[in-house]
């Protein structure tokens, strides 16, 4: 973790700005390409939902920006953020889960399945916010429809800075499978350029194999 000299950031303005007010959290929704993905996982038997987190935590760890909190009053640069994702049960709720990225990914969806099988055997939301370290990624998947906007509840603190990004059902377009990604984050930390070269990553990620 490296501490950013605030008085000589060039982003030092901006974040004053946009951290005086109550919502300084922005975003959007684009549909990205998982055609390749989406049969590389079931050539290989891999979960798609286990192969596109792990496609999006490659590409969110390429972002600096993305990899900045705010840590006891200091901006501080991560050098690797992990994961927060919902997990769904048969009963229809849902439970938090927090594991470890690791760049490989028999690794990581190793990690993964253990936080399935324990989110689906035990009730409740299973972790809260404030135990969880500052440098992992909020993920949530919305299967059952694809979407064009989303609105994630908050709690209106300009202090909370953990992206959000959430993932929806692919539709065939032109031979294409195409799934809407959402992406939300505190626009002191970081920009529009920072969540395109997030979803540029992203798409670089869907479209290379493992």
């Amino acid at each position: 973790m490296k501490i950013i000299d605030f008085e000589n950031w060039n982003r030092k303005e901006h974040f004053e700005f946009f951290s005086s007010l109550k919502s300084p959290y922005f975003g959007f929704t684009t549909d990205v390409d998982c055609t390749k993905a989406y049969d590389t996982a079931k050539k290989n038997g891999y979960s798609f939902f286990a192969y596109y987190l792990y496609k999006s935590m490659v590409a969110i760890n390429t972002v600096n920006a993305l990899k900045l909190r705010i840590v006891d009053d200091q901006i501080a640069l991560h050098e690797t953020v992990h994961i927060g994702s919902t997990i769904g049960r048969a009963d229809g709720t849902f439970g938090f889960s927090y594991f470890e990225f690791s760049d490989d990914f028999q690794t990581f969806n190793e990690r993964l399945q253990e936080q399935v099988i324990k989110v689906q055997n035990t009730k409740g939301l299973g972790i809260k916010n404030d135990v969880l370290p500052p440098n992992h990624i909020r993920h949530t998947t919305i299967p059952w429809h694809s979407f064009t906007s989303i609105l994630h509840p908050t709690d209106f603190d300009p202090k909370e800075c953990i992206p959000k990004i959430a993932f929806g059902k692919f539709s065939e377009r032109d031979g294409k499978k195409m799934m809407p990604v959402s992406i939300e984050a505190h626009h002191g930390l970081a920009d529009g350029i920072d969540l395109a070269r997030y979803f540029e990553a992203f798409q670089r990620e869907l479209d290379r194999g493992v």
